[in-house]
């Protein structure tokens, strides 16, 4: 049996039915109190899934928080025990935008020993893997292919820190939204786990992600970085409605 498998039913269902709705706290916010809020903002909005730095505590108190189930993000797979024994659903590689800004790039090579190493750890815990946007698309393609070879249960893309939109706007949405987007078209048709779009991402490009062929999306800094619990829950409830409008079909 996959590690997939062992998922909460609920998780499972949303996946088969390409409408999983991940919140992200953020690789690198160990605030509680932000973590908190993005927990119960996550819950009452109608998400799948809260994501949050790989530390034990917080698992514990996102868990409390929301009740539902909880992915720790990490880029040290040796971080990834700890968080599982205080109770994360699965691990995941990646969320990769907090190491931009200071230079610091992931190339294939790294991410696949990561993910190797963290299945050595972790054989049979959940493991999703993101693909760097920084590599060309059919580089990220290959990698994908290699990651599920490797052990991931599921790829996620990013790409909203690349994207430059020009235009105000919907427009303008839909440009942030265009390399994570492109990514999930060109990865979903290359594996056969579920792919997860995230990174620059709205309600207006949500259903956009489905038709790409994600099963699911992560969004991250469009609730976290809001101080207002009110305002986190009216965006995780937009993201919901637009992902609950309507049956994909793959273009």
């Amino acid at each position: 049996m996959s590690p997939a498998a062992s998922l909460p039913t609920s998780l499972q269902r949303a996946l088969e039915q390409r409408r999983l709705l991940k919140v992200i706290a953020g690789l690198a916010n160990f605030d509680s109190a932000s973590v908190a809020r993005v927990a119960r903002a996550a819950a009452a909005g109608g998400a799948d899934l809260v994501d949050v730095a790989c530390d034990p505590k917080l698992v514990a108190l996102a868990a409390a928080e929301s009740g539902l189930p909880i992915c720790v993000s990490a880029v040290d797979p040796e971080l990834f025990p700890a968080a599982v024994a205080a109770g994360a659903a699965m691990v995941e590689i990646g969320n990769y935008d907090s190491f931009y800004p200071q230079g610091r790039l992931f190339d294939a090579a790294e991410v696949l020993e990561l993910t190797r190493r963290t299945r050595q750890l972790l054989p049979e815990v959940t493991l999703s893997v993101t693909v760097p946007h920084t590599l060309p698309l059919d580089q990220q393609e290959l990698l994908a292919i290699d990651l599920v070879d490797a052990g991931a249960d599921w790829i996620q893309t990013e790409g909203g820190t690349s994207a430059n939109p020009l235009s105000p706007g919907v427009q303008g949405l839909i440009e942030k939204a265009s390399p994570t987007l492109a990514a999930a078209h060109v990865i979903s048709r290359a594996v056969a786990v579920p792919v997860l779009c995230a990174s620059g991402l709205s309600a207006v490009t949500l259903p956009l992600a489905q038709a790409a062929g994600a099963a699911g999306v992560g969004v991250g800094s469009a609730i976290n970085r809001l101080s207002d619990e009110l305002a986190m829950v009216a965006v995780v409830r937009a993201l919901r409605d637009a992902l609950s409008a309507l049956n994909p079909v793959q273009v």
